[in-house]
């Protein structure tokens, strides 16, 4: 059975579908409707796909080319740019102001209006899985440990290096974001137990207990407003936690008084931890019955892994697949104003699943999407021969002879240019580029952040009523 590469783009609302064939990028417009806005043949054996939000800018990372990041405008099928690093390329993240290009023991931060590169993170722990997450608001989260699951956060956006976390004991596995980024849920190798830690002072906020069995964690991800944190793995069960508001607005008020505490001179120091104490006091407890049954056990001397346990959250709602031991990519979102889990498979197939937000439990499946695409030469060549046929029998016979072999050329042509082959770029006729002289294959730095800013400002009458960014888009009208 083939397998299908998928991924969702930063806001749930587009898929990528990559065979060992060709390249499909879709829209999701309504659980009932997933509309194919791109396709590419996969001659130059593409490995890792990112498409910036809606917009026309995608990141291509070829087998054949493993070291060289190609930048493309889907929409005018144009090739932007190419960017080479000294190693294999591992991972490429993405959001309105930074690209963050992933390698092995090095993380590089780039422009993404000019892509020039801002800083580079050298020398880091080996980093073979190319594990790193990036927030809309560019905060970065990388491991910093082989053996234990040890991370650093770093602030792409000013460039600064911040905090190191130990979220667990045995190295990282997923890694990722809520929205605002303020949260930065973990999951470890073993994949059964899954924290969600403070980015401002590195508290752990909650922690969830997904199961006792060792798994590996396929895809770990916020909801689109924050609410509900949704991981898969290997096995059977999708589930989705629910995020404690209480834990989350305490954790950030301890924050805050940590910040006023370390503001006081020595002077002040006790004054300080004072009105730390007093936010802690005044701070809503966590909402949870397991966290406040495992501090009346720990009264009675129990041990900590036991009270450690009896603190974890259980899943708000869980999904039932039909078959274990596949890849699954999930997205909790809104689709046309009604919170939806997606759910898209290494088969091939997209899942849509109502998702109550009141009360979980079992998620309802409600629609099933095929995007391996056409079936290659048999149906297609049998569809064309049926409608060759009826042309032929309404045809006179002088014409028939021909008409036959011209019309199976064409339709057998028509079937195979569903897959559009990337051109080269397209000639800039512009009175600027006839007086510079441009060369397509000598790109200036100016023709090329004209690009990219096409790329990404792309007007909405194109594709997408939503098109990223909405004040460039205002400005234009």
């Amino acid at each position: 059975m083939a397998t299908y590469q998928m991924n969702f783009n930063q806001d749930f609302t587009s898929l990528s579908v990559l065979s060992p064939t060709g390249l499909r990028l879709y829209s999701i417009a309504s659980q009932d409707k997933v509309e194919e806005i791109f396709a590419k043949d996969n001659t130059e054996q593409i490995r890792i796909v990112e498409r910036l939000f809606n917009s026309s800018l995608v990141v291509l990372v070829t087998a054949q080319k493993p070291n060289c990041l190609k930048m493309l405008h889907f929409k005018k099928k144009q090739d932007i740019c190419n960017c080479f690093y000294p190693s294999e390329i591992l991972c490429v993240r993405m959001n309105r102001q930074r690209l963050i290009v992933c390698l092995a023991e090095s993380i590089h931060i780039h422009d993404i209006r000019d892509m020039k590169i801002l800083h580079s993170i050298e020398n880091i722990a080996p980093n073979e899985q190319g594990l790193c997450a990036l927030s809309l608001n560019s905060h970065l989260a990388f491991p910093v440990c082989q053996n234990s699951g040890e991370l650093r956060i770093f602030n792409a956006s000013k460039l600064r290096t911040g905090m190191t976390i130990r979220a667990h004991d045995t190295p990282l596995s997923a890694l990722a974001f809520s929205p605002s980024g303020a949260l930065l849920a973990t999951a470890s190798e073993r994949g059964t137990v899954i924290r969600v830690f403070c980015v401002k002072n590195g508290q752990r906020v909650q922690e969830f207990r997904r199961g006792v069995s060792c798994v590996r964690i396929a895809s770990l991800v916020f909801s689109a407003s924050g609410d509900f944190l949704c991981a898969s793995s290997n096995t059977e069960t999708v589930h989705v936690f629910k995020i404690d508001a209480r834990a989350v607005e305490s954790v950030e008020l301890k924050a805050i008084a940590d910040v006023a505490a370390k503001s006081e001179n020595s002077a002040n120091e006790s004054g300080a931890a004072t009105t730390a104490e007093e936010a802690n006091k005044t701070a809503a407890p966590v909402a949870s019955w397991g966290g406040m049954f495992s501090k009346a056990v720990s009264s009675l001397l129990l041990p900590t892994q036991v009270s450690e346990v009896l603190a974890q959250d259980r899943s708000f709602a869980t999904v039932q697949l039909a078959q274990g031991g596949l890849r699954h990519i999930c997205a909790l979102t809104r689709v046309q104003k009604e919170l939806r889990l997606l759910i898209a498979c290494e088969d091939g197939f997209l899942y849509v699943h109502e998702f109550l937000a009141d009360r979980g439990g079992a998620c309802k499946l409600l629609s099933v999407h095929d995007l391996r695409g056409a079936l290659e030469d048999v149906i297609e060549l049998q569809l064309s021969e049926s409608v060759l046929r009826s042309q032929i029998k309404s045809a006179s016979p002088a014409s028939m002879t021909s008409m036959t072999q011209p019309s199976l050329t064409l339709l057998k042509s028509c079937a195979a240019s569903v897959l559009i082959e990337n051109p080269d770029p397209t000639q800039d006729n512009s009175y600027a580029s006839i007086l510079k002289g441009d060369q397509a294959d000598a790109m200036s730095d100016s023709a090329k952040f004209r690009k990219l800013c096409d790329a990404i400002d792309t007007p909405t009458k194109l594709y997408d009523e939503r098109q990223f960014p909405p004040v460039a888009i205002a400005a234009k009208d």
